[in-house]
């Protein structure tokens, strides 16, 4: 719960239309902070920003929208995660990335400092450590990204630090591992066509949007050989984001890198059986070969989390995540008419 010793000063967040930013939204609004909300809607969704949040459509690269935003509500802190999130379009397209992901966020963030902001924290990812030799992965492991989008976030992270220690704002970066899930009241979720997470495609299949899911690998250096991943419920990582940003406002002095994620893996084929668990019916697996620079296990440590602030995950159960993005889907059909 909230620290009522803290004072809590406006938040602008930026991506508050999009998956994330929208839970990070409603854990602060739910915890009694004031909320803004800056997005150009080209993937976020207006419907996914609840009444009473101030709202701006715009882009994070215009200096004057953020000025004026930071003026009209008092900002005192950004939670920044606006940004193109699709790996292998980063590949394809590396420019955009490093616009979208790094020279955007280089103008936000100056904008911060003109604006007097304090306090900025940023969804990074786990794509920051490249293929790391070891997992569970530590945030001091080497940060060798192998693709653009992992890039382009640590990249955002290092301007980060330097301008952290160059003026008087203090940042946390929270290196996320595989998002999952939607809010167990169903008030937003995943809601991108198109998108490429396992849980989110598996649903769809499961409520007949896709016809099969396809399975990347199946030799991998694993109990299955399906590659294993850390899978983070959303609202668990959202109420990760208000305790950092209670522990930046609680020691200006200090800034901080963590990891985001439970600490323990699960297969491709786990999540797909999950799925059936819970639908009772068996999505169509198509086996494919396994795409470039996917490890074999990519677990976090989350031990430096879990010392820093005091953050209990209340959803860290895979049935529970695969429930309630079953849920949002069934919510999505129902918001866009479908079916």
């Amino acid at each position: 719960m909230t620290d009522t010793t803290i004072g809590k000063l406006p938040v602008l967040v930026t991506g508050g239309a999009g998956y994330i930013g929208s839970h990070a939204v409603l854990a602060l609004k739910d915890a009694g902070w004031k909320v803004a909300v800056v997005d150009n809607l080209v993937t976020g969704f207006r419907f996914a920003v609840p009444d009473g949040v101030a709202f701006y459509q715009g882009d994070i690269e215009d200096g004057d929208l953020i000025a004026r935003i930071i003026a009209e509500q008092g900002i005192g802190a950004i939670m920044h995660f606006a940004g193109s999130v699709v790996v292998p379009e980063s590949v394809e397209n590396p420019l955009k990335y490093y616009h979208n992901n790094t020279a955007k966020s280089r103008a936000l963030i100056e904008a911060a400092v003109k604006g007097g902001v304090k306090h900025f924290i940023f969804s990074s990812t786990a794509a920051t450590y490249g293929i790391p030799e070891v997992s569970p992965v530590e945030e001091d492991m080497p940060k060798v990204p192998i693709n653009p989008y992992g890039m382009s976030k640590l990249m955002t992270e290092i301007m980060l630090k330097d301008v952290a220690a160059a003026h008087p704002m203090n940042y946390c970066a929270l290196r996320y591992f595989n998002v999952a899930g939607a809010d167990p009241d169903a008030r937003t979720g995943q809601s991108t066509a198109g998108a490429t997470h396992l849980i989110k495609v598996a649903v769809e299949a499961a409520l007949g949007k896709r016809e099969s899911v396809g399975v990347f690998g199946t030799d991998f250096a694993t109990p299955d050989g399906t590659g294993v991943r850390d899978y983070i419920h959303v609202s668990d990582l959202a109420d990760a984001h208000v305790l950092a940003l209670e522990a930046l406002i609680a020691r200006p002095e200090r800034s901080l890198t963590m990891n985001a994620g439970y600490g323990r893996g699960f297969s491709v084929l786990d999540v797909l059986d999950a799925v059936d668990r819970a639908t009772n019916r068996t999505i169509k697996r198509v086996m494919q070969p396994r795409r470039a620079g996917d490890p074999d296990s990519l677990i976090s440590n989350n031990a430096r989390i879990k010392a820093t602030v005091p953050w209990v995950p209340r959803y860290a159960d895979l049935d529970v995540i695969v429930s309630h993005a079953l849920a949002w889907e069934r919510r999505l059909t129902e918001i866009r008419g479908e079916g």
